[in-house]
């Protein structure tokens, strides 16, 4: 029997890959996003190259209670996750203080909320079946306070917080729990989010979605807690556990303020 993926922010950028990565691989999909017709293109795709069934469920998951309106999307199609990938993520790259107050809420909503509200309920069917994988697609930014992205670097050291510890409350029920931790990657966020006008990725070559992909899959099938993508990244990750907090906030802020 095919297993089903889910993966949040499934259109574009890394979940897309990540979509690809699983239908290569035989597994059926459910993939959210907003964009109807990107969602649409993904499926074609998808479908045609490998032969699997893709569901697509168009919602916008920055709305207050898109978590409980997917899983009751899912519940009525009759669709059990036994793989979770939360994906989706908003960035806002600027002043902390001049941030938009809506875009502010959107981007809690989505990189807080939703894996909060998904893993504990989709975490908790999975608990009760005694099997399952959830991949919540974190960053290196959680690993540190991010001046120029301070919502957005906190948001992230939250998923990266409750996967670690979900990683350990959820193995004694046959669930694994990966956080997948890329830094800056070419994926269409760092338009979205305004990174383009920072020092850390303007003119520089970037790591690519499909290896991020890649690397997340194997760590998740590996049932890894943090997989960190890439020599530099695990070497910053690491090397930060060694400098003084009030160090770590001024060289982000040197390594992306505004070019």
């Amino acid at each position: 029997m095919q297993e089903t993926v889910l993966i949040t922010g499934g259109s574009s950028g890394i979940g897309m890959e990540l979509a690809g990565v699983f239908a290569k691989r035989g597994y059926n999909l459910v993939l959210v996003a907003r964009n109807v017709d990107r969602l649409g293109a993904v499926r074609d795709a998808l479908t045609a190259a490998y032969g699997i069934v893709v569901t697509v469920l168009p919602l916008d998951l920055a709305m207050p209670g898109a978590p409980e309106a997917l899983v009751d999307a899912l519940r009525e199609q009759g669709v059990v996750v036994d793989v979770f990938v939360n994906n989706a993520g908003i960035g806002m790259y600027g002043s902390f203080i001049d941030a938009d107050p809506e875009k502010l809420r959107a981007m809690v909503r989505t990189n807080v909320m939703v894996p909060t509200m998904l893993a504990r309920m989709i975490g908790a069917q999975m608990a009760d079946r005694g099997r399952g994988k959830v991949l919540n697609v974190a960053s290196l930014a959680g690993f540190m306070p991010g001046p120029w992205m301070a919502g957005y670097y906190a948001t992230k050291a939250h998923v990266l917080s409750m996967s670690e510890a979900l990683s350990v409350e959820l193995a004694p029920h046959g669930v694994t729990v990966t956080a997948l931790c890329p830094g800056p990657t070419a994926t269409p966020f760092m338009k979205s989010s305004g990174m383009e006008r920072s020092k850390l990725v303007a003119g520089r070559k970037l790591y690519s979605a499909k290896k991020v992909a890649e690397h997340g899959y194997r760590a998740l099938m590996r049932g890894k807690r943090v997989a960190i993508p890439g020599v530099r990244a695990k070497a910053i990750a690491f090397g930060i556990r060694f400098l003084p907090r009030s160090w770590v906030a001024r060289l982000v802020s040197r390594a992306q303020g505004p070019r």
